[in-house]
This record gives C-alpha cells, structure tokens and sequence, in this order.
C-alpha cells in the first residue's frame, strides 16, 4: 500500500528515485552549487540549472527504468532535492570562499556563515 503511493507520487521506485535523484543527480547539483559559489555567481542561478537537472532526473528515470516521465509531483519533489543539495554545497563553499579570500575581514560563525571580525582596537 505505501509503496503504491510512493510509486503514484513520485512515478518510480524508491530505490530508483534514491539511486538517481540522491547519488547520480544529486552529485551533479552537489557540483553545480560548488562551481556557481567559486564562480561569485548570485545564489538565484541554482534556480534555473536546479529544473534542467530535475528534467535531466525525470528523463533518466523513464528512459532506464520506464518511470513516469510527466509525473508532475515527481518532477517537483526531485526540484526541491536538486535544489536543497545546491543551496547546501553553494552555502558551505561561499562561507570557506569568504574567510579564506578575506581573513582579515571575515571569520567564520558556524558550518555555513561568516561574520565580520570585530575590529582591533
């Protein structure tokens, strides 16, 4: 019964919509939040490259394991996983970008901030 309607919602499998959506896709928008983070790219980019990559994910799990590939719910749920790994690797990586290029500016306040260091007086 719950894997009934996991398989309505999403359009495939568990196991198939962890391997791609988490490990084969997942690692591309873990990289795509890297690249637009060291790049000094806004945050809004991952917006964009987040639904190419859900479109990428839709496809290959219709074309490799006869998923549904206009599951509308299932397109919306792989965008928000897409996306939330971006927004985490592009946090972790702008946080270490803005405390190494500018320690004398910057330090860090936790896993993914910085904060200005108080002045010396």
């Amino acid at each position: 019964m719950m894997l009934e309607n996991f398989v309505l919602v999403f359009g495939t499998t568990p196991l198939v919509s962890l391997g791609i959506t988490l490990v084969l896709i997942g690692g591309c928008a873990l990289m795509m939040g890297r690249a637009l983070a060291l790049n000094w790219r806004p945050d809004w980019q991952m917006l964009p490259y987040s639904l190419l990559l859900a479109i990428a994910d839709r496809f290959l799990i219709f074309a490799l394991f006869q998923g549904e590939l206009l599951s509308l719910t299932g397109y919306l749920a792989d965008f928000a996983v897409l996306l939330s790994i971006a927004g985490l690797a592009f946090q972790l990586t702008r946080a270490r970008q803005m405390v190494r290029q500018y320690p004398w500016a910057y330090e860090r306040a936790g896993l993914l901030g910085w904060r200005e260091r108080p002045s010396a007086q």
